[in-house]
């Protein structure tokens, strides 16, 4: 029973290692099939990102790693909603990383344990939250930001409400540097003519 359980598993490692080089259309097509070694591609070639995500909202390694472990399930177990239409999947798996982020230090059980931590290690996380994530609803932002073009979504949001520099949102997206440089500038001429 033990070797049958060690070759599923030496099967599964060498599925995924086959896997590594599929483009993100065919692991998309995988993860609508419910194939579970695509899910070992997605998070080989995401987690990384999505952590760092998480973690800028959090401050915490523990809670981004458990976060991070959520993030995963409920893609895996939300796939079907994933539309292909509305945005790139790395924008769509990064947005539910940020809202669980965002529950989890919403929660009461968060706050809990901000009360029995050193002020000096709260005040950061503190700041963190009012200035990232309320100030930019606050003045609608959010909803601004949300009418542009999905390409200028997508980047707004990598760039700006999740700290990636252009570089990192080139690699990311898979798309060169100019065109990052270029769709951002357009996007933030759109946003500046809102405001005015």
């Amino acid at each position: 029973m033990g070797g049958c359980t060690r070759g599923n598993e030496v099967n599964d490692v060498t599925r995924r290692q086959n896997l590594n080089n599929i483009t993100e259309d065919e692991l998309i097509s995988l993860l609508r099939q419910r194939e579970q070694a695509a899910v070992g591609v997605l998070y080989d070639r995401y987690s990384g990102a999505i952590y760092r995500m998480i973690y800028r909202v959090v401050h915490s390694d523990e809670i981004a790693e458990d976060v991070l472990q959520e993030t995963f399930t409920k893609i895996w177990t939300e796939f079907s909603s994933y539309d292909t239409s509305k945005g790139k999947l790395f924008t769509w798996m990064a947005r539910i990383g940020r809202n669980l982020a965002l529950d989890k230090i919403k929660s009461k059980d968060h706050r809990n344990a901000l009360k029995n931590q050193e002020i000096d290690s709260v005040v950061p996380l503190i700041d963190s939250e009012l200035n990232s994530v309320y100030n930019a609803d606050r003045i609608g932002l959010a909803e601004i930001v949300r009418s542009l073009k999905p390409e200028q979504e997508e980047l707004v949001e990598l760039i700006y409400f999740q700290g990636y520099t252009q570089v990192e949102a080139s690699d990311q997206l898979g798309i060169p540097l100019g065109t990052v440089k270029t769709r951002l500038r357009a996007a933030m001429n759109i946003i500046r003519k809102i405001f005015e």
